[in-house]
């Protein structure tokens, strides 16, 4: 294979992977402005970056060796933009393009800069991040201090709530604003967190929010690293910017506004489900504003089915009234109700229910387990204990893919490239015929060891490495790994083997901090657990990867992917116990959960869980939609 060596010139380009982008998408990808994209539930966002990267990088409008930027809010969704722009574009140009969270890459730049920072704002070298409950350290912390006469009294401290004290008083500034003058009780109290926790221990300590006020007010400070910056990258892409932080906003203002970086902004603000963490309440207009950005609507959905399209429009519009009309690109493929309200008498019979729905829609369309996913909007514990026997009792495997293994989140875990590698290469040395996956995992070895891809000595040299590796598996490891020791000895041996410096390579986020470790922790325990009820590598591993198994998670866990039929359980009071104090947000997530469905969406509803006096708007909304409340005291079949 040879080296790339020319572009495609910009009128001669088209899109890779996909058969065709909508009007505004092809619009948006081939712009040389800044844009702000509003793209609603399955327009394809994710695509769109990935292709309009491809467009940059292929037609040399992001010329070498100037690089892309994509900025995302959460670590699968990095992950998973800078996957599709591989299977896109040439390696050579797909190196080019750095997808971060954007709480890693302002981690970097302090990293990287932070000892540029003024004395009084600058950390140890080695801080640590705290990323546990803070709310018994502030509580301890603001225990401890005597405020002088001229800010208050110990009362006006301990009336400070714990709970809003990071986001109303610690990074609600930005530092160039700080020390306060004459200073409130809160801001008082915030001025000598941060100097605690910056000079009052050997090592400085930090959360997240404060690293990315530490990064603005290093970029504000040293105008090199802000020049620096943009000259690396010519583009920069913000994935999910519904969710974007005032702190987040302000860096990336600070480091691209009135620079060349053209700026992508991608989301949907129907999808906010991120106003506990801060977000803010309507960047995109704060965004407009600042970068004078055209705002590009896009109207395709290429996940739901016409009917499912048509109530999302309903309650898209009771969240936002500016929403335009969607249009469904899928022909709806199951008989009967595309949505229903089931009303249940006892936990007992909505379980039996939805055991044999599933059971039945599964063999009637031929669908597989992962076709299915139970959304809860909190506790998912609770119902995975009432639901999965009941389950099994249909031969129909749960997996609650919302809880942790070590300090990992199941659904994250499966997304990340340390974990998918370990997966390829089992999948490789316990196979029989292991053909459809050595390509597949020669070339990832390949690239993350970086080599070129007409480096046939090299690759050649990769490829003998697996042979030799797999013949000593099969040797050693016969069978599923029988102990923790010996998961993690497996695990060792297969990271051994791709490299330490290439792991380390293959993701913005092991590059910095003890991330890394934490994944190859869970990686172990994970594979352990699998191996338990396996006779067979191929059992484990399917275990592993959830494949025969109905997914079970929280609505925030959802988001992002998609489902044939979604089943929300726990439509009542007690389960959305922030409706009338959070509104909107709920709303929003009611409305996330709504379009992971591809075909159908079933809200299951029980009395002994709750009442419904408080979400009666939701019932309302779906009444209005058409949508039917069926009263399930009446034995199964649901439809």
């Amino acid at each position: 294979m040879t080296l790339l060596r020319r572009h495609i010139r910009p009128e001669d380009w088209t899109p890779a992977g996909i058969d065709a982008l909508e009007d505004n998408a092809f619009d948006v990808v081939r712009s040389s402005n800044h844009r702000s994209v509003i793209a609603g539930p399955g327009s394809g966002k994710t695509e769109l970056l990935a292709q309009r990267a491809s467009y940059l990088l292929q037609c040399g409008v992001s010329p070498r060796p100037q690089r892309i930027l994509a900025l995302s809010y959460k670590r699968d969704a990095a992950f998973n933009i800078a996957k599709r722009v591989s299977a896109r574009c040439h390696p050579e140009q797909a190196h080019r393009f750095d997808s971060f969270t954007i709480d890693a890459f302002a981690k970097s730049l302090v990293d990287r800069f932070g000892q540029a920072l003024p004395p009084e704002w600058r950390p140890t070298p080695d801080y640590d991040v705290v990323t546990q409950s803070r709310d018994p350290i502030f509580r301890d912390f603001l225990r401890s201090l005597s405020p002088p006469a001229s800010v208050g009294t110990y009362a006006d401290i301990m009336a400070l709530s714990v709970k809003t004290f990071e986001k109303r008083w610690i990074v609600s500034l930005p530092l160039s604003s700080r020390p306060v003058a004459n200073p409130s009780p809160g801001e008082w109290a915030a001025d000598q967190f941060w100097q605690a926790w910056l000079h009052g221990n050997a090592r400085s300590f930090l959360t997240f929010a404060m690293i990315g006020r530490l990064a603005t007010h290093l970029v504000h400070t040293n105008p090199m690293v802000r020049q620096a910056v943009q000259l690396t990258y010519s583009h920069l892409f913000m994935d999910e910017f519904q969710d974007t932080t005032q702190i987040q906003y302000d860096l990336v203002k600070a480091l691209f506004l009135g620079s060349n970086t053209g700026v992508t902004a991608v989301g949907d603000n129907k999808q906010q489900i991120m106003r506990f963490a801060m977000a803010m309440d309507d960047p995109f207009t704060a965004f407009e504003a600042d970068f004078k950005a055209e705002r590009t609507p896009l109207q395709n959905n290429y996940r739901s089915s016409p009917d499912l399209v048509r109530i999302q429009k309903i309650l898209a519009r009771a969240i936002d009234k500016k929403t335009i009309k969607p249009a469904s690109k899928t022909a709806a493929s199951v008989k009967g109700s595309s949505c229903e309200v089931w009303d249940f008498p006892s936990v007992a019979a909505e379980a039996a229910a939805l055991a044999a729905y599933v059971e039945s829609e599964m063999k009637t369309y031929a669908l597989k387990p992962r076709d299915f996913c139970i959304l809860v909007r909190v506790r998912a514990v609770n119902y995975m204990k009432v639901l999965a026997p009941i389950f099994a009792g249909k031969g129909i495997q749960l997996r609650n893919e919302s809880e942790t293994v070590g300090d990992v989140a199941l659904q994250e875990l499966l997304g990340e490239p340390v974990s998918e590698i370990v997966i390829d290469l089992l999948r490789l040395v316990s196979a029989k015929r292991a053909g459809r996956y050595w390509t597949d995992c020669l070339d990832a070895v390949c690239f993350m060891r970086g080599l070129a891809l007409d480096d046939d000595g090299a690759r050649a040299k990769v490829a003998a490495g697996l042979d030799k590796l797999a013949t000593d598996f099969v040797a050693t490891h016969p069978n599923p790994a029988s102990s923790h020791a010996e998961a993690e000895t497996i695990v060792k041996t297969l990271l051994d083997f791709v490299g330490h410096q290439s792991i380390v390579s293959s993701s913005p986020d092991y590059r910095q901090g003890d991330w890394l470790a934490k994944v190859v922790v869970a990686v172990s325990l994970h594979l352990e657990v699998s191996c338990k009820t396996a006779a067979t590598w191929t059992e484990a591993l399917d275990v592993y990867e959830g494949e025969h198994a109905v997914p079970l998670m929280t609505i925030h866990k959802s988001k992002g992917l998609e489902y044939h039929t979604v089943i929300f359980i726990g439509l009542d009071d007690d389960a959305w116990f922030a409706f009338q104090s959070q509104t909107k947000e709920e709303m929003c997530g009611f409305f996330v959960a709504f379009t992971r469905a591809k075909q159908r969406v079933i809200f299951s509803y029980c009395a002994a869980r709750g009442n419904r006096a408080a979400v009666a708007p939701l019932y309302t909304l779906l009444g209005s939609a058409g949508v039917k409340t069926i009263n399930k005291a009446t034995p199964w079949p649901p439809f």
